[in-house]
């Protein structure tokens, strides 16, 4: 998905933002697809930290780095097989006007071509996110349960969107950087005017999403009981469990 580079304002129907960061002219907020996931990621990032503590995050975490590496292994060898002689040009039928298939050929002429150009610059990104998970991560439960130590049960938005906004703040730019700048041969001052809009859009989000997270607090706590959910929260924030 993070292969496509999108702009929100269009899509939206909205003027540019003509920001300007590191040499870059006329910014706006040209986004990986991959930030579609993250709001999704935020808040249950932030639940499973409540109620489960680091436990809880090295078991997913490992889950994710798991699957991770099993697509990467299995789109390298999906890249490198040999494609059937039809194939690169089954996308132009036989029954179109030649003008038609003169149209296609200029957008896709070898669909083996742009298939290897999309999934060989997402094996980039899947090595990109796997080393921007674990370093987010880490940093994202150390600085959750650092403000909760500090705030106790209140303040739930601080210390879910605080967390967030530091790890992101890292993760943001190592994805890109491992991705464009070492994968597809982006400029440095690029992948650092992207990286900022990109993070820029998540600290827009995580405040948006504050919300969410205590809805989410608030069904979880009435389908545990209050009981459970204290000594779920105490346990999971309890110091042997960091």
């Amino acid at each position: 998905m993070g292969v496509k580079v999108f702009s929100l304002e269009k899509t939206f129907g909205m003027l540019p933002a003509n920001l300007s960061f590191f040499g870059q002219e006329a910014l706006s907020f040209n986004l990986s697809a991959g930030v579609l996931l993250w709001p999704v990621v935020f808040v249950m990032t932030d639940v499973i930290n409540e109620y489960f503590g680091i436990k809880g995050v090295r078991m997913l975490s490992n889950m994710a780095i798991a699957l991770i590496i099993y697509a990467f292994i299995f789109l390298y060898f999906a890249i490198n097989l040999s494609p059937a002689d039809f194939w690169p040009t089954s996308h132009i039928l036989p029954d179109l006007s030649e003008t038609a298939k003169s149209e296609l050929t200029s957008k896709v002429g070898d669909y083996d071509h742009a298939y290897r150009l999309v999934f060989g610059q997402g094996l980039w990104i899947i090595g990109g996110s796997l080393v921007a998970f674990l370093i987010g991560q880490i940093l994202d439960v150390y600085l959750f349960h650092r403000i909760k130590r500090i705030t106790g049960e209140k303040k739930v938005w601080l210390r879910a969107t605080g967390s967030t906004l530091g790890s992101q703040l890292i993760d943001s730019f190592v994805v890109l950087f491992i991705a464009f700048y070492i994968g597809a041969g982006w400029s440095l001052s690029l992948v650092l005017a992207i990286g900022l809009m990109n993070y820029l859009y998540k600290v827009v989000m995580a405040i948006a999403l504050t919300p969410a997270i205590y809805l989410a607090h608030f069904l979880i706590d009435r389908y545990l009981g209050e009981e459970v959910s204290s000594r779920m929260k105490m346990e999971a924030a309890s110091p042997g469990k960091i």
